[in-house]
């Protein structure tokens, strides 16, 4: 898929209609990102493990992925490839969320077989419908990032058509009056149903349209200004994390921070001509990296953390694990991207 319609982890298949030529800064990016948040939950792991100092840097490292994707989502969204119709909107939706109710599904029946929590496994199931599951967290990011793409598709159809996307029109404000209507739900019944999470942050927005502004900006100043300030305001929020407050609110004004230096630096790099081949194909397996990394995170760094005495080698450890995991995650999509399966496996 082309990186003008594949804005971030979460993948928009491409519109070859459309002749845009790929950008393969974007692509960098989203490799970059999607490493990014396998070191944040291996870091996690080693936090859990009683290595705070070297999570919480780990951590630190990785913190700007999840707002840097919701600013490729903007990108792609407003001007990298906005959609031209409704049903081009709402298939790209449907590639989003085929994948994820499929994993959801998946890490749900391991957490059935091998987590012990038999006795739960239904009340997780419909948790699922609602929001974010313990089985699969990381799929979190999606409950938000769906709505964000249907909100900024339907803006996009409405200023440029000029006509009103009924469908998803009437999607949008079912996820917007869910929340109320669900509390409702519960004074009229007194049935109290799970979290409503289908739901985007204003900060996410900003991120997608202050991301869009900063990603298709023609001239954005000298990169390496733009490289030393990443440098302090990661710096600065490492201070943050250790004395303030862990983990940093995507929100905060130190994770902003250090999200848009990230994206000044990498916006518009040159990728050499050899090297683009190898990094498309790993930015078209983002997606089903981001939706299988947990399991070889939970299988490499937790054990190995764990097992892992106190003193210098933890973040020799934390980087071998991270590179483990993230390497055999984009491997085996790579694997399943070749046989065909990438619509279902992401």
């Amino acid at each position: 898929m082309s990186s003008a319609t594949s804005p971030a982890a979460a993948p928009q298949a491409p519109d070859r209609a459309t002749g845009r030529e790929r950008r393969y800064d974007i692509d960098l990016l989203r490799v970059l990102c999607t490493a990014a948040v396998v070191l944040v939950h291996a870091s996690a792991e080693f936090i859990d493990a009683g290595h705070r100092t070297t999570g919480i840097l780990g951590d630190t490292a990785g913190r700007y992925a999840v707002p840097a994707f919701f600013a490729m989502a903007g990108w792609a969204a407003l001007s990298g490839a906005p959609v031209r119709d409704e049903a081009r909107l709402l298939a790209r939706l449907g590639r989003i969320l085929r994948p994820m109710a499929l994993w959801t599904a998946l890490y749900l029946l391991a957490s059935y077989v091998f987590g012990g929590n038999r006795g739960q496994a239904g009340e997780e199931a419909v948790r699922a419908l609602f929001g974010s599951v313990e089985a699969a967290f990381h799929l979190w990011y999606l409950y938000a990032y769906v709505p964000l793409l249907l909100l900024l598709g339907v803006v996009v159809l409405v200023v440029r058509g000029r006509a009103l996307p009924r469908r998803s029109a009437v999607l949008l404000v079912a996820l917007a009056v869910a929340p109320a209507l669900l509390g409702d739900v519960t004074t009229l019944t007194g049935w109290a149903p799970p979290d409503w999470t289908w739901s985007v942050p204003l900060s996410s927005v900003v991120y997608a349209v202050a991301g869009a502004a900063l990603l298709a900006a023609p001239r954005r100043g000298p990169r390496v200004l733009w490289a030393a300030a990443a440098a302090v305001t990661l710096v600065v929020l490492a201070v943050y994390q250790l004395t303030v407050r862990h983990p940093a609110a995507y929100g905060s004004a130190a994770v902003a921070a250090v999200t848009f230096t990230v994206l000044g630096t990498v916006a518009g790099v040159r990728v050499p001509e050899r090297a683009r081949p190898l990094l498309a194909r790993l930015s078209d397996a983002s997606f089903g990296t981001y939706l299988v990394h947990l399991v070889f995170v939970t299988l490499l760094a937790g054990p190995v953390a764990g097992h892992l005495p106190a003193g210098p080698w933890a973040p020799v450890a934390l980087a071998v694990t991270t590179v483990a995991a993230a390497a055999l995650s984009f491997a085996v999509s790579l694997l399943w991207g070749r046989l065909g399966w990438r619509p279902w496996l992401g």
